[in-house]
């Protein structure tokens, strides 16, 4: 079994910058894919960004493209997601997301994710 644990989240203004940090424990490969979703308030969840066991592979939703940055440490087991220039609707809860197989990278195929973390609360100030 698998568990996530992220953190990072907290209160930026606009224009400002925020890494959320997620670190998977338990039991993983060399392949296990990692992610971000995110679920602002009255709204459905969506996708945000995923990267390749290996990390050579990255995917961004257009909404953050350019301005989001995915990573990972697999000596450390974790994954960031670096965000700059955030937005008022950046505002949401986070999740991050794992398994061993490679997602289409869409909100439509979120379901598929074998593990979510807890969520962290990220909140853009105007």
């Amino acid at each position: 079994q698998v568990q996530l644990v992220e953190s990072g989240g907290g209160l930026v203004q606009a224009g400002g910058s925020l890494t959320l940090s997620c670190t998977a424990s338990g039991s993983t490969s060399s392949s296990f894919v990692m992610g971000w979703f995110r679920q602002a308030p009255g709204k459905e969840r969506e996708f945000v960004s995923v990267i390749s066991g290996t990390g050579t592979t990255t995917h961004y939703a257009d909404s953050v493209k350019g301005r989001f940055t995915i990573s990972r440490d697999n000596a450390k087991n974790t994954v960031y997601l670096q965000m700059n220039s955030l937005k008022p609707e950046d505002t949401a809860v986070y999740y991050c997301v794992g398994g061993p197989l490679w997602i289409p990278p869409t909100t439509d195929w979120g379901h598929l994710y074998d593990y979510w973390g807890q969520g962290t609360q990220v909140t853009v100030s105007t």
